[in-house]
């Protein structure tokens, strides 16, 4: 008789933990998964998905504009906000039926309850106590509310796919990928826009260029930006009135809190069982994703390492893989490609300039901004940029960044490139595809005269 009841449980039903544990219950282990909210996790229910249809919805303003320099006459457009919540839901359901018949054809055991940890072997879960050799935890992260008074009169990320009414006016506190996302969105959809941002250029995490540049075109598109400060205060008199640290005040119908993500790990008994934390609170795992209890193991943005789906994804496959296969898999954070779908996109793969400084290289710096071809005839102003970073001495190409339409779907390729050595010389004997703005990064020839 086994000595536990189950070889692998895992709590948190995400991209990655769904992965996981297929993966697992594929190499024979006998495997359950918790999950107390929705089936897909963050992404499937409100973040990738949802956030990206949104986009779409709130791009077409500005195709129906540029279609007349096309010449198409259309009628006045109209933008229903509930339909677009209906259709969004529709599809988050599909997709959450999705994971419930692939764990089940995976042999996957779905308790739809909050588990919790009692010991190195032990969880609880809707009432029940349950063994297995190894636990994994893979519970995401949360949205943070800032420490200040009326904070719950904002609404985060969460909130955001479900607001009963589209506000005619909307203050968005920060300035990272989420923050300008959901500000293009809101101001696609055309809604009032002002970002707030406590720091000098969006993005901080980011190469320098993609901030400013990005800032510059958001800017251009009607968002107000306020830089060097940031919402001191919330109350309500009517509207809701956001007092700013420099002693403005904005009023607006919504305000939206876009200042950060914690690992989601209150109430899961981790403490209890020896688990140690790191200063901001994330589960500490070594490079098998071992927690300090040998029996545990943490997977994705609960470990706050690089808070993407794909990256959870691999981290769950190494882990079955390590557990019950061969363990051959392994996992490489260098050279992740991402996306943030801001109007423009922004794309980037690689190493920032300052990174690249920072570690010491001799760097060179190739750059381009131009209009897209589509806009010499909509005359809307929309710039692109292309950025390369480059090793002087071997050549190879260290990053690769663009801001401009279809970011992501132009990086992913480069991501391919960057991870087998690509050099500028193989860049520049390639032959481009004319005409699309991809073929701009193989036909930069002049290095940026001020190498900084």
């Amino acid at each position: 008789m086994p000595k536990y009841d189950y070889d692998l449980f895992t709590i948190g039903a995400g991209s990655g933990g769904v992965r996981a544990s297929r993966f697992a219950a594929g190499y024979g282990a006998r495997t359950a998964i918790a999950e107390e909210r929705y089936l897909g996790g963050t992404c499937v229910n409100v973040g990738c998905i949802p956030k990206k249809l949104f986009s779409y919805a709130a791009h077409f303003h500005e195709d129906f504009e540029d279609a007349a320099a096309y010449g198409w006459r259309t009628g006045e457009p109209a933008f229903d906000w509930k339909t677009l919540l209906e259709h969004k839901d529709r599809e988050i359901l599909r997709l959450n039926g999705v994971y419930e018949r692939l764990l089940k054809a995976s042999g996957v055991e779905i308790f739809s309850a909050r588990a919790s940890v009692v010991d190195p072997h032990t969880v609880e879960v809707g009432g029940r106590r349950i063994t297995a050799q190894h636990i994994l935890v893979a519970t995401g992260g949360w949205p943070m509310k800032p420490d200040i008074p009326g904070a719950e009169l904002g609404f985060t990320s969460n909130e955001a796919f479900h607001l009963d009414r589209l506000p005619r006016r909307v203050v968005v506190v920060g300035g990272g990928y989420i923050a300008v996302e959901f500000a293009s969105i809101f101001n696609g959809l055309g809604v009032d826009t002002t970002l707030v941002y406590r720091r000098e250029r969006l993005l901080r995490t980011f190469d320098a260029d993609l901030g400013r540049f990005l800032g510059e075109q958001m800017a251009a598109k009607g968002i107000a930006i306020r830089y060097g400060c940031n919402v001191a205060a919330i109350s309500r008199n009517g509207s809701l009135r956001s007092a700013l640290s420099e002693g403005a005040v904005l009023e607006s119908d919504g305000v939206m809190l876009a200042t950060g993500r914690a690992p989601n790990v209150t109430g899961l008994g981790l403490e209890r069982a020896g688990v140690e934390f790191d200063a901001n609170g994330a589960v500490m795992v070594d490079e098998r994703y071992q927690t300090s209890v040998p029996s545990i193991h943490a997977i994705g943005d609960v470990t706050d390492r690089v808070l993407l789906t794909p990256v959870a994804l691999a981290e769950g496959m190494v882990v079955a893989d390590r557990l019950f296969n061969e363990g051959r898999r392994s996992m490489s954070y260098e050279n992740v490609a991402t996306a943030i779908f801001s109007h423009p996109n922004v794309g980037t793969v690689g190493l920032s300039e300052d990174e690249a400084r920072e570690r010491g290289l001799e760097i060179t710096i190739y750059r381009s901004t131009f209009t897209p071809l589509k806009h010499t005839l909509t005359g809307r102003g929309e710039k692109s940029l292309m950025k390369l970073v480059i090793d002087r001495k071997s050549d190879r190409v260290l990053g690769v960044h663009m801001v401009g339409p279809e970011a992501g779907e132009v990086i992913q390729g480069f991501a391919v490139a960057l991870n087998c050595n690509v050099t500028k010389a193989q860049l520049d004997a390639t032959i481009g595809i004319h005409p699309t703005l991809a073929e701009e990064f193989v036909t930069m020839r002049e290095p940026v005269a001020d190498q900084g």
